[in-house]
């Protein structure tokens, strides 16, 4: 099997690891319940990306498949001072409605959801300023992704978590697509640092707006050490997905990569079941009725479809 495509593969894993540790944190009210403060560690805790710099001479087993290097790293430009800070707003601005969403559905609802709206909207914007081509089975993916998505709405969601996850999926388009055009101005190691210290210093500027620092600090003062450590591990985890995606992505097949995408959501659906029942209802996952169980599963392979025959 190819490097990249295991690279893929286990991304998606962590990925669904991720999204349901995210439920699990912004649900519990003495944990990190405000979406803008978990938003706001997520973007800070970001930054600590760049540590993968200095493992650039640490041999892996695939030998197509180096660590970034610190080497490669260049002054910035003007544009990729610009397009990292836009990476970083668009990135914030969908990490506040995802997790304002994951507080009133199960991740399993949600993130399959947002990811249909990341996907066709990436679509649209990279054909619009990307010049990016339609795939032959288009239009196919759209109707799986679009009927999936309804399907979730209209069955599982209120009308406010609908509109959260739509948003959160266009704000995410938005920041891959800048993250794409950064691609195209640098290279992947230049363009994957700056980003990430745009991330930071974005996060550092919400600190100038009192109404914010207010938020920030009185979250803090409820915040126990347990969950500091759950919340970095999970971010960690964030980190390393992220990573294992772009660099599969530079070395692979970027619209099998894409595609691949949908299987994030048959994991999430898969630990749901597996550990639902175990885990306190206001976690989410725990309904196990046959009903339920068929409803999630019929729209999680619709939406886990589209992503294949829109991309592939």
């Amino acid at each position: 099997m190819q490097a990249w495509l295991i690279l893929a593969t286990v991304a998606q894993l962590i990925g669904a690891f991720v999204a349901l540790i995210d439920k699990r944190i912004v649900s519990d009210d003495e944990a990190l319940p405000r979406p803008f403060v978990y938003a706001f560690v997520t973007c800070l805790l970001s930054g600590g990306s760049i540590v993968i710099y200095a493992l650039s001479g640490v041999p892996t087993p695939f030998p197509s498949v180096h660590f970034p290097s610190v080497i490669n790293i260049m002054p910035p430009t003007l544009t990729v001072v610009a397009f990292s800070f836009l990476a970083a707003y668009t990135f914030f601005g969908a990490l506040v409605s995802m997790f304002s969403a994951l507080r009133e559905s199960d991740a399993s609802d949600v993130i399959p959801v947002v990811g249909a709206v990341t996907a066709l909207a990436t679509f649209l914007l990279s054909y619009l300023f990307l010049d990016t081509h339609l795939t032959r089975n288009f239009f196919a993916g759209i109707a799986l992704l679009t009927i999936g998505t309804i399907l979730v709405s209209h069955f599982r969601f209120t009308w406010k978590t609908a509109a959260l996850s739509v948003h959160a999926g266009i704000f995410f388009a938005l920041h891959y697509v800048t993250f794409k055009g950064l691609l195209a101005v640098t290279t992947f190691d230049n363009a994957f640092f700056w980003s990430r210290i745009g991330f930071v210093f974005y996060a550092l500027s919400l600190l100038l707006i009192p109404e914010y620092l207010e938020k920030i600090r009185e979250q803090g003062k409820h915040t126990g050490k347990k969950t500091g450590v759950l919340v970095v591990f999970n971010k960690v985890l964030a980190g390393g997905s992220s990573i294992l995606i772009l660099k599969a992505t530079e070395l692979g097949n970027p619209a099998v990569i894409q595609a691949l995408g949908g299987l994030q959501f048959v994991f999430i659906l898969v630990l749901g079941l597996l550990f639902g029942r175990s885990t306190p209802v206001v976690y989410g996952e725990n309904s196990h009725h046959i009903r339920d169980v068929l409803h999630k599963a019929v729209f999680v392979s619709m939406i886990a479809l589209g992503f294949f025959v829109l991309f592939v």
